[in-house]
């Protein structure tokens, strides 16, 4: 079976210690929709300081697919399948805890679509068929009995529920809704959700046709310190927080921290060679504690990012004895130092890209090359001046007139051998009020993603000007959002 690494690999050629635990084109209709303002919690800065202080925590994989020896359930099968015969999430945690781990991640739901808890919808539950048997709320109470913070990852794409691209229909985003209700009402406080298969390019489900910011909103009423970080740092540029909370890189897939990076993220990777157990892992490879210590840890860590390892338990639902003795190994080798450096503000965002698809016009383009590309949703396509050009500017006619609060500026910094730094000397931001063009906001030689957030304005038109140190800047993307709250 085509592992989901093989599948990302195949897109991209085509195209503290326990003191801390304290796309793109929207419808006619869709493009009506009003957000309110999810319940008030914590400030999200402080939030995403606690989460990155955690720095190091336990994936735990353990589904459908345990039992099957796949990466992604067989959907047809039925839930009997999962039947672990001697459950213990108290050794899950206490061999966290031997590797100095702050906090954990359970795969309620994955791709197949069995959940792992006795749900009352109508899907399919393991829990109802095993005894009774609720996994979550075993990992919950083990984890918290140790002193563990505890998350809880969840697939947006259910093969088995036909949650699929082009087959959403509102009663499956009801589904949804009502599962993580389930979640979020019945389980204590959670830290973190890590959704999955949601815009990714494997799955395709939009965040129109699963509505990201309606879930965003649900979850963060049900609990508002709650983070939301989806995987899908293959979809967007490494230094901004779009549709997350945190930053999420999945190292499996060949997805790596830039060097500088002040983005609060998480980076997942595996300590067998799968996410779930496989029979033959029990006499199989493991990663060396100094690969996960010395090579990706500490630097991780020293660049603001909360390392998960992903430990799959076994079929009997216990984690296997060459884990465990690695688990301890790693904590041997590694302490928890404490808080990590202070983060940056960072402005999430949340909704669409009104400018995505729009008319857009520029001071001037190469044969072949149009201004179509800053506003295409595609990160990896750019526009660019003509050469020997040194200043510039894009218009993008929004249609009709749209209310906004947030503008972006994306540069292909790092896409290229020959573009390490950014080639823009000064920038700024303009909208039209009907007789003249207005200062929004601007800068100086701008981040490799740069995210404003200013006060709502209603224009029907948004340009940016600059001028460039250099030969020939590329922008890959700009955004004009209206982000609530």
């Amino acid at each position: 079976m085509t592992t989901r690494r093989e599948l990302l690999q195949l897109v991209g050629k085509t195209a503290t210690a326990s003191m801390l635990f304290g796309h793109r084109r929207a419808s006619a209709a869709q493009s009506e929709t009003r957000y309110t303002t999810p319940r008030r919690g914590r400030q999200l800065l402080e939030l995403q300081q606690r989460f990155v202080d955690l720095r190091f925590g336990m994936f735990l994989h353990f589904n459908m697919a345990t039992f099957q020896d796949r990466e992604w359930g067989d959907p047809a099968s039925s839930p009997d399948l999962f039947h672990p015969t001697a459950l213990n999430t108290d050794q899950w945690a206490a061999a966290a805890r031997s590797a100095n781990m702050t906090w954990g991640c359970l795969t309620t739901r994955h791709h197949d679509g069995f959940c792992i808890w006795p749900t009352k919808t109508a899907a399919a539950s393991v829990g109802k068929t095993s005894g009774s048997i609720d996994v979550v709320r075993a990992y919950v109470n083990s984890f918290r009995k140790a002193g563990l913070r505890v998350g809880l990852y969840y697939s947006i794409l259910s093969l088995r529920d036909d949650v699929r691209h082009f087959n959403v229909t509102p009663a499956k985003i009801q589904l949804i809704k009502d599962q993580l209700t389930e979640l979020f009402s019945g389980y204590g406080e959670v830290d973190i959700l890590i959704t999955d298969g949601w815009d990714a390019p494997w799955s395709r489900i939009t965040y129109e046709e699963v509505p990201f910011r309606e879930i965003y909103e649900h979850i963060k009423n049900l609990q508002p310190n709650c983070l939301i970080c989806d995987l899908n740092a293959s979809q967007y540029p490494a230094g901004g927080l779009y549709y997350s909370d945190v930053k999420a890189f999945e190292q499996n897939a060949g997805q790596k921290v830039p060097e500088g990076s002040d983005v609060p993220a998480l980076s997942c990777v595996t300590l067998t060679d799968g996410w779930f157990w496989k029979q033959r892992d029990a006499d199989g490879h493991l990663k060396a504690v100094t690969t996960i210590v010395d090579e990706w840890l500490e630097p991780l860590n020293r660049r603001q990012c909360n390392l998960i390892l992903n430990t799959p338990p076994t079929r009997e639902g216990r984690l296997s004895p060459n884990v465990v003795s690695r688990l301890e190994e790693i904590g041997k080798a590694w302490r928890h130092t404490g808080p990590m450096a202070k983060l940056s503000e960072h402005v999430v965002i949340t909704t669409r890209n009104l400018a995505t698809g729009k008319p857009i016009h520029a001071s001037s383009y190469p044969e072949t090359v149009g201004p179509d590309l800053a506003n295409d949703g595609d990160f990896r396509s750019s526009w660019y001046l003509d050469e020997a050009q040194t200043s510039g500017w894009l218009e993008v006619d929004l249609k009709k007139r749209e209310s906004f609060n947030t503008v972006s500026l994306v540069e292909p910094v790092g896409q290229w051998g020959d573009y390490s730094a950014s080639r823009i000397r000064n920038y700024r931001f303009e909208y039209w009020n009907g007789e003249n063009w207005v200062r929004l906001t601007g800068g100086e030689t701008p981040m490799r993603t740069t995210i404003h957030r200013i006060p709502h304005v209603s224009s029907r038109k948004v340009r940016l000007l600059f001028d460039s140190s250099q030969r020939m800047p590329h922008i890959a993307e700009i955004g004009v959002y209206d982000e609530p709250g």
